[in-house]
């Protein structure tokens, strides 16, 4: 088991996937692209063959072909059933993030790309890398997973989903307007952790520690904080905008009511 902190501040428990089970998911994917590759390499030579190409071109479709079944069938799988191939389904698998959420096209073809060149196939020895890294990895990853920053394990059930802010309404024009590409996720973990528990925090800790974190995340971000407000109401604006920016269709949980809208609280608060 490994215990993972997700980038929304939830812990899960999970069982990481050993050789014996990925070897096996493994093998079952390899048998689904060869009969792809042979699928797709058939219909080629039926379609171009009457047009009498060169056999130059022909073999090089058929290079094309191959190579792009051994890469975007992980990549495309892997993007579409949010880290599963055919294998890992059957064998009750998913390829997650290292904090534990779900991983998006970019993680996907950096496994899919690194599995092809240097995992298994053209300098992998049909997977010898791989097992070797595995084995040398305590959560068993692969040298994909280690430039991904992805890990496989056990999981028959769905993720849970994620704790959203809410972001304080008065603030959402000014969060749309961030460039949140500067934010790291072990900053924006920090400040999802504090708003998680800001209810258990003694009044001193939420001022010192929001302001703390207030001037961290817009150093970051190269902005000046809105002058003001609490640092409360400014990291769950840019919490919030970060998260309707990254996660698919996101539900925000509405602000509580207000008659009016607040004005920027005094210095002395």
């Amino acid at each position: 088991m490994a215990e993972f902190t997700t980038g929304e501040a939830v812990a899960l428990e999970l069982p990481i996937a050993r050789i014996p089970t990925r070897a096996t998911a493994f093998v079952i994917d390899v048998v689904v692209q060869v009969v792809l590759g042979f699928a797709c390499v058939l219909a080629i030579m039926t379609v171009l063959r009457p047009a009498r190409l060169d056999s130059a071109w022909l073999d090089a479709m058929v290079l094309v072909t191959i190579v792009g079944v051994l890469v975007g069938y992980p990549v495309t799988c892997e993007t579409v059933w949010r880290g599963r191939t055919l294998g890992k389904l059957l064998l009750g698998l998913r390829v997650v993030r290292a904090d534990g959420g779900p991983i998006d096209f970019r993680h996907a073809l950096t496994r899919g790309l690194t599995g092809a060149i240097v995992d298994f196939w053209m300098l992998g020895g049909f997977g010898a890398i791989a097992v070797l890294t595995s084995i040398c990895s305590p959560t068993a990853r692969r040298v994909g997973d280690v430039l991904a920053g992805t890990v496989v394990v056990h999981a028959q059930r769905a993720l849970p989903p994620p704790a959203l802010a809410a972001a304080p309404p008065w603030l959402t024009g000014w969060s749309a307007q961030l460039d949140l590409s500067g934010l790291p996720d072990e900053v924006a973990l920090t400040v999802r952790q504090y708003l998680t528990r800001f209810r258990t925090l003694t009044p001193a800790t939420q001022h010192h520690l929001g302001t703390a974190l207030v001037a961290e995340v817009c150093g970051r971000l190269g902005v000046a904080p809105p002058p003001g407000y609490p640092p409360l109401h400014v990291l769950g604006a840019v919490i919030a905008e970060r998260q309707r920016r990254v996660l698919p269709s996101p539900m925000f949980v509405p602000p509580m009511p207000r008659t009016r809208q607040p004005g920027p609280v005094s210095a002395a608060m």
